[in-house]
């Protein structure tokens, strides 16, 4: 108990806050909803078989179905309408890997998006240390990308091959009863099919999230860094001694500009000579 303590006390629970850390909650979320919807799945369908002779009729004859959807290994009994006999038979087609293989991805997704968490929060500094683990998340992040697209388009067209194989009309025509015309077969109940397509809705918005999610994980590896870096700066020249910089400001000025030039103290000097000589005298 006291290391769950002292986790917890030196945790990083900040980098969930971060669209690094904040993704990979959503991608947890998801998983969780995508598997969960699509294995735990079952469903049932209803039919009315109604012979000429009331007393053989079969008025709610169920199929029941569920995940891995092996829909060959289903069964049900309908009636002949031939003197009381009902004849065994099975739906058509096997959808299971595709199923298997969404679910796979889904738990996969779950199990990787915790450790990633557990290591974003208690051991990020050896998560950015060499730049080893951005990297290698980076790497596992883009192979799940591309597991979720095809695993979720895999999924997308099984399940549209489901729901064709449990169609109560599409089962009524494999009943042999139902050819005579003195008989009458009508679906009841068709399988509710919600459930199956939010997972594949989950799906492929798995699939944003971890696309998503590698420009975070890159811009974490520092490969793009050195690109933007700022410009460095231009430094000035150093004058050399006994040099002064001209000021901008003292050149192209407006304004008064006296001429102080050698001639006109040299008159001054001449006309003030004589002056002196005859006051003396």
């Amino acid at each position: 108990m006291d290391v769950v303590n002292q986790l917890v006390a030196q945790g990083q629970f900040r980098v969930l806050k971060v669209p690094l850390g904040f993704i990979k909650i959503l991608q947890w979320f998801f998983a969780i909803l995508a598997f969960s919807t699509c294995g735990s799945y079952s469903g049932m369908l209803r039919m009315s078989v109604e012979c000429k002779n009331r007393t053989e009729s079969d008025l709610s004859i169920e199929v029941e179905f569920e995940y891995p959807f092996r829909l060959h290994h289903v069964y049900f009994d309908a009636p002949t309408c031939k003197g009381g006999n009902s004849q065994r038979l099975f739906l058509v087609g096997d959808y299971s890997s595709s199923a298997e293989f969404f679910v796979t991805i889904g738990v996969f997704s779950f199990l990787y998006a915790t450790a990633a968490l557990s290591v974003y929060v208690f051991f990020f500094d050896k998560y950015k240390e060499n730049n080893k683990g951005p990297l290698v998340d980076l790497g596992v992040s883009a192979v799940f990308a591309f597991m979720w697209l095809v695993s979720s388009a895999a999924w997308a067209k099984g399940l549209s091959d489901v729901k064709t194989a449990t169609d109560p009309d599409q089962v009524i025509t494999l009943i042999a009863a139902c050819d005579a015309e003195e008989n009458r077969c009508r679906e009841v109940h068709d399988p509710v099919m919600s459930g199956l397509n939010t997972s594949v809705a989950f799906g492929f918005i798995n699939l944003v999230l971890w696309v998503g999610n590698l420009w975070f994980v890159f811009k974490e590896t520092g490969i793009i860094a050195p690109f933007m870096r700022a410009p460095p700066t231009q430094e000035k020249p150093p004058t050399a001694p006994g040099t002064y910089e001209q000021d901008p400001y003292a050149s192209n000025q407006g304004g008064y500009q006296p001429d102080y030039n050698q001639q006109g103290y040299n008159q001054d000097a001449e006309q003030g000579a004589p002056t002196s000589f005859s006051n003396q005298m």
